[in-house]
């Protein structure tokens, strides 16, 4: 049983680690609430002085502000619908026997350990080029003329390459869930006559509830700064500029820290408000 003395020792040896980490949170946040409010042009003149929330205001009047808004919303939307619909089908699917179930398991997770930047530049070079992309020479070979997927369709192809990489992680979860899923609840079911879509809405979904919720909001926090995938591939051009890129636009391409700053803070508050809307709505599953 632990002692006041003993909790005394343990509250000072572990100060200096939480200390640490709140310095490493609260530094960067810090810094950009103060840039957000001052005239900082670094390549045109340096720091100009005090802004007030001129650069709020210049940054969410901007015509590229609510477009970027929902750029990010429908690629959120999107990847967590196909990835979540897919990783339960082929969660569902590896739990089969089946031989070299193990090498499928294998292939299925491997695009997860790909870089961002590695993936994205694999799909626009090799798969959606449309001279020498692989989907070209599909089209070809149909009578069909190439597609340029990052121009003709974009967000579409942004959708794509972002759910290629999502897709294993979404996998693993519901797979070590459906693992866990007691098999003679399903033979019960099986041997008193219940269809296969019966025992998959009343059995095996309700079970793999919580890890969907882990698996959504696991990937929203992510997928609400996904960057690389469209710097690789168009740039922010053709209608995918999300709000993380536009915020790269300011800071580095118009090299003004303040606005830029000021759109950091507007990401914070739209993550803040999707993970509280998320812990609400959807995070009641959690505590079932």
């Amino acid at each position: 049983m632990a002692t006041q003395h003993s909790r005394s020792a343990a509250r000072i040896m572990m100060a200096p680690a939480v200390v640490l980490l709140l310095g490493w949170m609260l530094v960067p946040l810090i810094m950009t609430l103060y840039f957000s409010f001052r005239n900082y042009l670094p390549m045109r003149g340096g720091d100009l002085g005090w802004a007030g929330f001129d650069n709020y205001a210049r940054f969410v009047t901007s015509s590229a502000f609510w477009p970027s808004i929902f750029t990010t919303l429908i690629i959120v939307g999107s990847v967590l619908a196909i990835t979540v619909v897919l990783g339960v089908l082929l969660a569902i699917l590896l739990n089969q026997p089946m031989w070299g179930r193990g090498f499928v398991r294998i292939l299925v997770i491997a695009p997860f350990f790909v870089m961002p930047t590695v993936s994205a530049l694999v799909w626009k070079n090799m798969f959606m080029d449309p001279n020498y992309g692989l989907f070209a020479y599909l089209w070809k070979f149909f009578g069909a003329a190439p597609v340029e997927w990052l121009s003709q369709a974009s967000l579409p192809s942004i959708v794509i390459i972002v759910s290629w990489q999502w897709l294993p992680f979404a996998t693993l979860i519901l797979l070590t869930a459906i693992q866990s899923l007691d098999s003679e609840q399903l033979e019960a079911a099986e041997m008193d006559g219940a269809p296969a879509t019966k025992r998959f809405a009343f059995i095996t979904l309700p079970h793999l509830g919580r890890s969907i919720t882990v698996v959504i909001l696991i990937q929203t926090i992510f997928l609400l700064s996904i960057f690389a995938e469209i710097f690789v591939t168009t740039g922010g051009a053709f209608g995918t500029k999300t709000l993380s890129y536009l915020i790269f636009q300011r800071v580095l391409e118009s090299q003004n820290i303040g606005l830029g700053s000021a759109g950091g803070v507007y990401a914070i508050i739209l993550a803040n408000i999707v993970a509280i809307f998320l812990m609400r709505i959807v995070g009641k599953n959690l505590d079932a």
